[in-house]
This record gives structure tokens, sequence and C-alpha cells, in this order.
């Protein structure tokens, strides 16, 4: 199977629950992180994009003071990749160092 085919329901229930924080939401997984304030929240986001740049794959987030919510999904497969299943764990690794 490659990256960008579609996973079962079964793989992304197991990316969910060994994932504390991500939550599938219809045809993506999502997570929301927080900040002490804004300008970290932006410096977080910054970070996820050259990364999606580099992956030509690219999250919807939000940002808000001290929150910034990030989904990933393959939009031309239909749901959930093993791309996004892995974008999903570097944008955890992003945050934390």
């Amino acid at each position: 199977m490659g990256k960008r085919d579609r996973l079962s329901d079964d793989e992304i229930a197991g990316f969910v629950a060994a994932h504390p924080g991500w939550v599938q939401a219809g045809e993506r997984i999502e997570r929301s992180y927080s900040f002490p304030d804004y300008g970290a929240g932006v410096g977080f986001v910054m970070r996820i994009a050259l990364l999606a740049e580099r992956r030509d794959h690219h999250p919807d987030i939000a940002l808000s003071w001290g929150k910034v919510r990030v989904a990933w999904s393959t939009h031309d497969a239909g749901g959930l990749t093993a791309l996004d299943l892995e974008l999903a764990e570097l944008t955890d690794r992003l945050n934390t160092g």
C-alpha cells in the first residue's frame, strides 16, 4: 500500500489510540495544541508550514491566542492516508522541540 492510499477505519483507530491528543473527525485527524502566548503558536505554525512545503502535503490550521488546531487529510484520496499519520507524528515532534 502506498503512502497516499486511503486507510481502513481500523488503521485510523489504531493510530488514534496510540497517539494521545489526536482524534478522528470525519475524514481527517486533528489535534489542538496550547501555547503560553500568541507568538509561540505562530512559531509552531511556521514550523508546520515548512514541513508541509517540504512534503508537498498541507494541513488545515486554525490559529488563535495560545492555541493551534491542526488537521491532516488527503483530499484526493477522500480520507486519511499513511502520509497523514506520518505528518501527524512529525507535528507532535515539532511541538516538543
